[in-house]
């Protein structure tokens, strides 16, 4: 029997995660035999018995939560990789309490989406990232036209209509947001 820490490998495990897409996942456990007479003698292979319980253990931590989320209040397996494996050292060393075996360390080694929906995934989350930064610009672009209309106003330079202003609003975000070059329209229309 080793008393000294052990690593274990997990088989890369298929799960479905909370939201039920396919993903991939693997775990690598650091533990130690702290009480021989239990690992001896209250189950019946130790090392098969961590072996097992990991595996478990793996699944029900996977299926409780999402891939990935854009939500920064809840918890998703790839954007909070230290909660996730301190939550399955806990986990996983109240399912191996009886075994006599001490879990020293526990984190996820591998972690995908499986092979099958990968891509779509992918452009998934590509098109989640895009829109968050158009989201980004547009509240940028709003707020430097609430300041160049401000300024404009405070230096009285700045002397229109609602309509007025309306159309130099459109004009601002237009030119600030647009991904082509700023290209100058002058109104010769008197009004």
């Amino acid at each position: 029997m080793n008393l000294k820490a052990v690593n274990f490998n997990s088989d890369v495990l298929k799960v479905n995660d909370i939201d039920g897409n396919p993903i991939e996942i693997a775990a690598v456990v650091v533990y130690s035999v702290v009480d021989v007479e239990r690992a001896l003698f209250d189950v019946a292979d130790y090392q098969k018995f961590v072996m097992i319980q990991s595996e478990t253990a793996i699944r029900h931590i996977a299926t409780k939560y999402a891939y990935d989320t854009t939500n920064k209040e809840e918890f998703s397996l790839r954007g909070n990789a230290e909660e996730i494996a301190e939550e399955l050292q806990i986990e996983l060393q109240e399912r191996l309490q009886k075994s006599g075996v001490k879990v020293q360390e526990a984190r996820l080694s591998h972690l995908a989406y499986a092979p099958e929906i990968a891509s779509s995934m992918l452009q998934r989350q590509q098109a989640k990232a895009v829109v968050q930064a158009k989201r980004e610009i547009v509240e940028g672009a709003v707020g430097m036209v609430e300041d160049a209309l401000k300024m404009l106003e405070e230096k009285g330079l700045l002397t229109a209509t609602d309509s007025q202003k309306a159309d130099m609003v459109t004009s601002l975000l237009v030119t600030i947001i647009s991904e082509k070059g700023a290209q100058p329209v002058l109104s010769t229309m008197k009004k």
